[in-house]
């Protein structure tokens, strides 16, 4: 099924709220070393993994393309609108700590508020060296978000995939990560995918992606709920962001065929599915996407 959306690009009302304290800025520092993949939602790399029919790549031999990395010095225009991105992304942080410690209170527990690092070309991690042609990506090693904020013009200008919450999207997404991270689900599906064949490795990667679109849409849930925040059009932008990177689309665009034994990340109807599931329902107990994908 294809999904379509009526957009305008809104934008969410965040100018003049709180930013996180948990940012590391590291634009204006450079660092050597090999590119990795991996990135959560790394659309350079999926065009690239879907290229080459789902194998195995050695990350030292992905290249990075024209257009996903930046080696000049910006311009002043382009430094303001860079820096009105890393605003964003620190209040959108913000907002997730404020949901996710509340959610975890309710629980008895604490949350543990990951740090968000902004970079730009490449990034050195806990997990690896990565270059802007990662995407953005999560570190469970370190436990920290990685993101250049050129990503962002990548959504709008070569996925469709424009506004602020789609932006916000994709943070969310990151912090999904995180909880797994948290709850001990990243661990075991790990141990599982290392005893796995390729093809069952993937199934397990599919369904912790889609998890966290789930938990992406239930941050979007309580969001509303506690602080009224989103304009109209927020919801579709973040449907249409998903939409854009699910797996299908993404080979189909790359090299005309799908290969869903190669999908890690989910396919767009999945992926709108289970953001729309947490948005809708806001009910962590209903993002059980392992028992639903078949184990």
């Amino acid at each position: 099924m294809k999904y379509e959306y009526n957009l305008k690009t809104t934008s969410m009302q965040w100018f003049g709220r709180r930013e996180s304290s948990n940012v590391e800025d590291r634009r204006g520092l450079s660092t050597g070393g090999m590119v990795t993949g991996g990135g959560v939602i790394g659309v350079i790399i999926y065009l690239i993994y879907s290229f080459l029919g789902g194998r195995e790549v050695d990350p030292s031999q992905i290249p990075s393309l024209p257009g996903t990395t930046n080696q000049r010095e910006l311009t002043e225009t382009e430094k303001k609108a860079d820096d009105e991105r890393a605003s964003f992304v620190k209040v959108v942080l913000a907002e997730t700590e404020d949901v996710w410690n509340k959610l975890f209170a309710e629980q008895g527990q604490q949350y543990q508020e990951p740090t968000l690092v902004m970079f730009r070309d490449q990034v050195e991690s806990a997990c690896g060296y990565a270059s802007a042609a990662s995407g953005p990506f999560y570190c469970p090693g370190d436990g920290k978000l990685y993101i250049d904020l050129s990503f962002y013009q990548e959504m709008q200008d070569k996925l469709n995939a424009p506004g602020d919450f789609a932006m916000a999207y994709v943070i969310a997404h990151e912090v999904g990560h995180h909880i797994q991270n948290l709850n001990g689900t990243a661990r075991k599906v790990n141990q599982i995918r290392q005893q796995s064949s390729e093809a069952e490795a993937n199934r397990y990667s599919v369904m912790m992606e889609l998890q966290a679109d789930f938990l992406a849409g239930v941050w979007a849930h309580y969001e509303q709920k506690m602080k009224n925040i989103l304009d109209k059009g927020d919801i579709e932008e973040a449907l249409n962001a998903a939409n854009a990177i699910g797996d299908d689309r993404l080979q189909e665009q790359s090299t005309g065929r799908v290969v869903p034994d190669a999908f890690t990340h989910g396919t767009s109807a999945q992926r709108v599915y289970w953001f729309k599931k947490g948005f809708e329902t806001g009910d962590i107990s209903q993002g059980n996407t392992f028992k639903e994908l078949g184990r």
